[in-house]
């Protein structure tokens, strides 16, 4: 599998996509009006400790405050402040490691999301190229994608050079690190601790006046892609405005100087996403129905609390026999569902409907496939069995926004339902108000209906009855306007 970065500059956004094999995988986006919080460091202030939830709200200087629940947080790191503060001894009790007024170091770990604040954690993690640095922890942990003899050497090189250099704290090696030499293991090392001296320099400078404050920044996404994106694989890197990949190229040579080579800049008169497509698999990925090349579909509904993946076998009979139908669009399906999950990135409980097979070893199959699969992907997922009515139950972990959350709002004509009335509804409700009006007023000489054209033209046809009927009974004329700024379902009844 070959990949390819395609870098988007704009005065009022930022767009990072990624390809495998031509095809849009994962796509990113940070407008500069409403950058990403994850991984920036604050100081907060406590403002609230709920003992109940185990959990604390701490304001950040966002609109809402942001949550952090006691899973979150590392004894070590909290202010002596609190032992004088409180006189209990159970410190496994949040509300013996908090007090509203508080100053603490925190991290974001999730961006808000809908209603939300943003999730903080106080076990503090600063990532480079080849690996991250947890000042508040001790142990050195290497990439479950690195097995063997290589992920052996790794743990040897990084705990001999953490002894070396008396390191106070763990060490995550990620994925790049693999087959990666001694020497540049120490390179990073040395970074992070110069990163981390600098965090610490800036929370012992903080005025206490102050409720929060930014300690560390992280990377624009331009920088973020080049330092966690490119792998073994990564063919080229093509960047569509110049001052950027300047400052890539600069920032490549010195933390990844492999790549620097395959950076391109793109001066072609035609946009980058235009001439790879990206445009259109961006709008397709905003669909609720997505095709399959069989004639199969899926059907994709987000909702706040879980995503639902319907899968349909549509016009796809290509088999021998129904079940082998099944199976065939099920396995489709479970190649289509693990780009769906990274291009839209969902997250979040995901209930998957496949087609009922009724052999077991199709099951199997169906299984597995979806595992090998979801294997490629970034963020971590959990998969259960195949139910007996064909139902896979999967976690994908959400640290962001979805890509409908991030660029869709919901309709102001259904209200987020997704549907909206009937026109035939409408009328019905439309002729229920009229009989109302009528027994709360008695003055009105005439009623005036306006509404939406479908709605008044299907009054003006196939209801003209039923409006002559109203009129006789009410004793008043009824009167039709077009309002053509109306949606379906909204009208007004004026009284004359």
């Amino acid at each position: 599998m070959t990949e390819e970065l395609l870098i988007n500059i704009n005065p009022t956004e930022s767009r990072v996509a990624l390809l495998e094999d031509g095809v849009l995988s994962e796509i990113y986006i940070e407008r500069h009006t409403k950058l990403g919080t994850v991984g920036n460091i604050y100081i907060g202030t406590v403002v609230r400790v709920l003992p109940g939830m185990q959990a604390a709200f701490v304001d950040i200087g966002q609109a809402r405050t942001a949550f952090l629940h006691i899973n979150d947080m590392q004894v070590n790191v909290q202010n002596n402040q609190v032992q004088e503060h409180l006189n209990h001894t159970d410190k496994n009790l949040i509300e013996n490691q908090l007090y509203e007024g508080q100053k603490i170091l925190v991290q974001v770990i999730k961006d808000p999301l809908g209603t939300k604040g943003a999730r903080l954690t106080t076990d503090i993690s600063l990532p480079s190229r080849y690996l991250v640095y947890l000042p508040f922890s001790s142990n050195i942990g290497i990439s479950q994608r690195i097995d063997g003899d290589e992920r052996e050497r790794l743990k040897r090189d990084l705990s001999e050079i953490a002894y070396q250099v008396n390191l106070t704290g763990g060490l995550i090696a990620r994925t790049a690190t693999e087959n990666v030499p001694r020497h540049k293991l120490e390179s990073d090392i040395y970074y992070l601790l110069q990163l981390w001296k600098m965090v610490q320099a800036r929370r012992a400078s903080f005025n206490k006046k102050h409720r929060s404050v930014l300690i560390y920044q992280e990377l624009s996404l331009p920088m973020r892609a080049i330092r966690d994106f490119i792998g073994e694989n990564t063919q080229r890197v093509l960047i569509d405005d110049k001052n950027i990949f300047e400052q890539i190229g600069q920032f490549a040579k010195e933390f990844v100087p492999l790549i620097y080579p395959r950076l391109q800049l793109h001066e072609s008169e035609q946009t980058l996403f235009d001439i790879f497509r990206v445009e259109d698999d961006l709008k397709n990925a905003l669909n609720r129905r997505v095709d399959l090349k069989s004639g199969g579909y899926l059907i994709i509904d987000q909702t706040e609390a879980m995503t639902t993946i319907d899968v349909n076998t549509g016009s796809f009979v290509n088999g021998r026999s129904q079940e082998e139908t099944i199976f065939k669009t099920n396995l489709e399906a479970t190649h289509a569902i693990a780009r769906q999950l990274r291009l839209r990135n969902l997250g979040g409980i995901i209930i998957l409907d496949f087609i009922d097979m009724q052999a077991q070893e199709h099951r199997d199959k169906i299984l597995a496939s979806l595992q090998e699969q979801l294997s490629k992907d970034y963020a971590k997922t959990n998969i259960s069995e195949v139910s007996n009515l064909g139902l896979i139950e999967m976690t994908r972990k959400r640290t962001r926004e979805s890509l409908q959350q991030q660029l869709c709002e919901p309709c102001p004509t259904c209200g987020g339902k997704g549907f909206v009335k009937t026109s035939e509804t409408v009328c019905l409700e439309i002729f229920r108000e009229l009989m109302r009006c009528a027994r709360t007023y008695n003055t009105p000489k005439k009623f005036t209906v306006i509404a939406n054209a479908t709605v008044i033209e299907l009054l003006q046809s196939s209801e003209a009855d039923t409006i002559a009927e109203l009129e006789y009974l009410l004793g008043r004329p009824i009167g039709l306007e077009v309002e053509n700024r109306f949606n379906q379902e909204q009208y007004h009844i004026l009284l004359d």
